[in-house]
């Protein structure tokens, strides 16, 4: 009589050998498959398996109409997130990875919605795939940053540069992809002949007949060392990564349980200073021969940094515009490039800004920068916040919870300093038969059609001493 094999026993067997060795950390992109292998690992987390291991997975890249698009949208993110942890028939996501960053829209909100997912208790930590030392910045900045997945192996060193100390200064954890090369580091050269017609690899540069036959070289050379060392190429190679500090996570792929007990294997190989140094020399920068990938299959870190987060406010406001819920977008105190940037976006109507006869600091680029776009300047505070109304005096009689009183220019050390100009302007306006707020607001007047001051006042007497400075003509003397 057959005996009889239940498929999840089959399929989890794997599983189950894994977790007997080592503590494990399962990694499962949504991309791979796609979600059967959520489904699949879901079952096979039955029966205290869950328990035993740190479970992370993927959102980021989703089929468009037969193409890879990457995705970072929040809406996205979160019915990503939802969906996966329905699959998983889980509560909880240990370590949800951007698997290639969006370069359309700011990290920054990405990562805010992930930060909401966390405080939800939908995911414990997040993690990044692919992403360049500014853009770990910029996320680490909203919500700590657990891991970077990156590749990282003895032919693949590019993310050591800026990477890798990034990472090390921020006190996140580097998960190391691919760290035998995608196989290299196994069987050298032979991988080729035993790839089926649909694997990646195939069409990575590194693999291609003119390159692997220079390429070739350093898998001998690790072969030889390997054979000293009394051990595999491929367990010399994962020995590097080991080396390269504890808060390094190789995870080589496998799907044979002789080739994850070769990488466990791996553990035992102990490498010195100078052996490390020797096996770097086999596979240095000028010696390996092609890109590590097609762009067609993966985004480098290399192109993984994001818009400003500005650029995604004005894009919100540009969406309200299209629905007629606003007419025209205005900056405030926004530096020149931050202009530009909103700016190309979608046109900035108007920037708000303080100038006045002693607040002159935004014509050196801002108002140029107004100017060249065609964007209309809204002068505020034209006046000296009231400076130029009645001099020193005009702390006398500032209530206790006026904001001006601590303003640094109407200190006593400074005021007494700072009366002389209003004591010369007060001078010129009575020679112009005009009030010294009068011959301010002119002077801002006088800047240019383009520009627009907004003193502000309380009493019915100020506002019509300011349209009165209308009246007032002054020369470029």
């Amino acid at each position: 009589m057959a005996a009889k094999v239940g498929r999840i026993k089959l399929g989890s067997q794997g599983l189950e050998v894994s977790a007997q060795v080592a503590s494990l950390s399962l990694t499962l992109p949504t991309s791979y498959g796609p979600f059967t292998n959520e489904i699949l690992l879901g079952k096979a987390l039955k029966g205290g398996v869950r328990e035993k291991v740190e479970l992370a997975t993927k959102f980021g890249i989703r089929s468009v109409d037969g193409k890879w698009d990457f995705c970072g949208d929040p809406a996205y993110v979160r019915a990503a997130c939802e969906a996966s942890l329905k699959r998983l028939d889980i509560d909880c996501i240990d370590l949800y990875y951007q698997h290639r960053i969006d370069t359309r829209l700011p990290i920054e909100v990405t990562i805010g919605e992930l930060k909401k997912l966390v405080e939800e208790g939908k995911i414990k930590y997040i993690g990044l795939s692919e992403a360049s030392a500014s853009t770990i910045r910029r996320a680490h900045a909203v919500h700590p940053i657990t891991a970077v997945q990156l590749e990282w192996s003895l032919w693949s060193r590019d993310v050591e540069e800026e990477i890798i100390p990034t990472c090390r200064e921020l006190g996140i954890g580097i998960v190391a992809y691919s760290p035998l090369g995608r196989g290299f580091f196994s069987t050298g050269p032979q991988l080729v002949e035993n790839l089926s017609k649909d694997d990646i690899r195939k069409n990575l540069p590194r693999f291609q007949p003119e390159n692997l036959e220079h390429n070739k070289t350093i898998f001998e050379r690790v072969n030889e060392m390997a054979a000293r060392k009394g051990c595999t190429p491929s367990q010399l190679a994962l020995a590097w990564v080991h080396h390269q500090g504890k808060d390094v996570f190789p995870i080589p792929g496998t799907t044979k349980i002789e080739n994850f007990n070769q990488n466990v294997g791996a553990l035992s190989v102990k490498l010195t200073l100078e052996e490390m140094a020797e096996l770097e020399s086999f596979a240095s920068e000028d010696l390996v021969k092609g890109d590590r990938h097609t762009f067609s299959v993966s985004t480098s870190w290399k192109n993984s940094d994001t818009p400003p987060l500005s650029s995604w406010k004005i894009g919100e406001l540009k969406k309200l515009v299209e629905e007629g819920k606003i007419k025209y977008i205005g900056l405030s105190e926004a530096s020149a490039s931050t202009i530009r940037r909103a700016h190309a976006v979608h046109p900035i109507t108007a920037v708000q800004l303080e100038w006045s006869l002693w607040s002159r600091d935004v014509e050196e680029e801002i108002i140029p920068t107004c100017r060249e776009l065609g964007i209309g300047i809204v002068a505020y505070s034209p006046l000296g916040r009231g400076f130029f109304s009645s001099g020193p005096k005009i702390v006398e009689n500032l209530p206790n919870d006026d904001f001006r009183k601590y303003l640094p220019r109407f200190q006593t050390e400074n005021m007494e300093h700072n009366k002389t100009i209003f004591e010369r302007v007060n001078d010129i306006a009575t020679k112009k038969g005009c009030t010294p707020s009068q011959l301010a607001l002119a002077w801002v007047h006088h800047q240019g059609k383009d520009v627009c001051p907004i003193p502000g006042t309380t009493k019915i007497e100020n506002f019509n001493e300011n349209i009165g400075a209308l009246s007032v003509k002054l020369t470029p003397e």
